[in-house]
């Protein structure tokens, strides 16, 4: 006997409507918003009809703003963000799972403590070290009596100072350490036959060589959905570049966009300038993810083998 599930079909399209309608209603907003003349927002408020105006909008972003080199900005943390994030995942993933090491959970469980931690709750000691990345050599120096004995024998402390603040590798750096890829490749590691590794020695294969003509090929779905969600999650990242960087040429998009909004209260912002900021920001993440949504899919699934 069929069940017949007409009305739970029909609750179910109801809901997922209503989802579509909650998601896109801003993103057609802001379209909408971004396509009106100023004079027309500052008359009639919320645009919910199409203008003629969008191009000319998108043309003063790329003329009267800093929004084009903050985007490389962006491009350049988000790339290496993911890079830099993939490669030590793999690397530190491929070490707890094929290695034997004594502590190996204890590490595991460290680097996925990260998680806990996250920038925005560690964002002062953060930007301690990074304003002078020596500064925990100093402060042991400090602590061991060291800068004593260098005043006693030069005359003076000895102070090293290196800051990688205003730099385009003090803005990857620091949302580098996260332990979301380390745990998705053991999951996956994990889930491959043991007799792969004694296949791989059989055939005189070392560790460098089983993870690079081995373990990597075999990689390639996961490592890309990892690469797909640390490019997006660099590329979104506002409180560290904010903080981290004090002039418009060194920041990214993201903080560029809200700094088109006035900081006079009694002015009214240009929302058509600044829709159209959002609608040129969000146009590569929209593309990575509509084009390599199935491989993001896919790398996720199966990381939970």
């Amino acid at each position: 006997m069929i069940e017949n599930a007409r009305s739970l079909n029909i609750a179910a399209s109801a809901l997922l409507l209503a989802g579509m309608i909650y998601i896109l209603g801003p993103l057609y907003i802001t379209l909408m918003t971004a396509s009106q003349s100023y004079q027309y927002v500052v008359s009639n408020g919320v645009a919910l009809i199409p203008g003629d105006q969008l191009l000319a909008n998108v043309v003063r972003i790329f003329t009267e703003t800093r929004i084009p080199i903050q985007l490389a900005n962006s491009l350049f943390v988000a790339l290496f963000h993911a890079v830099g994030v993939c490669a030590l995942s793999f690397l530190a993933a491929f070490a707890i799972v094929y290695f034997r090491i004594r502590y190996g959970t204890m590490i595991f469980a460290v680097i996925l403590a990260t998680n806990f931690l996250p920038l925005e709750t560690r964002v002062i000691t953060t930007y301690q070290v990074a304003a002078n990345i020596f500064s925990p050599i100093n402060a042991l120096f400090d602590v061991t009596g060291l800068t004593n004995l260098f005043v006693a024998v030069l005359g003076h402390p000895v102070q090293f100072e290196l800051s990688l603040l205003d730099t385009h590798i003090g803005l990857v750096l620091p949302i580098m350490a996260t332990g979301t890829g380390t745990f998705l490749f053991r999951q996956y590691f994990r889930s491959m036959p043991a007799d792969l590794v004694k296949a791989a020695k059989m055939d005189g294969a070392g560790p460098v060589r089983f993870m690079w003509d081995i373990l990597l090929p075999l990689t390639k779905t996961p490592l890309l959905a990892l690469f797909i969600m640390m490019f997006l999650s660099g590329w979104t990242t506002y409180l560290w570049p904010l903080v981290a960087s004090s002039t418009p040429d060194m920041q990214t998009a993201v903080v560029g966009l809200a700094r088109l909004s006035p900081d006079s209260s009694g002015e009214i912002p240009d929302y058509p300038l600044i829709m159209a900021g959002a609608v040129v920001v969000c146009i590569l993440p929209l593309l990575m993810v509509a084009m390599l949504q199935r491989f993001l899919v896919q790398g996720l699934v199966l990381t939970e083998k």
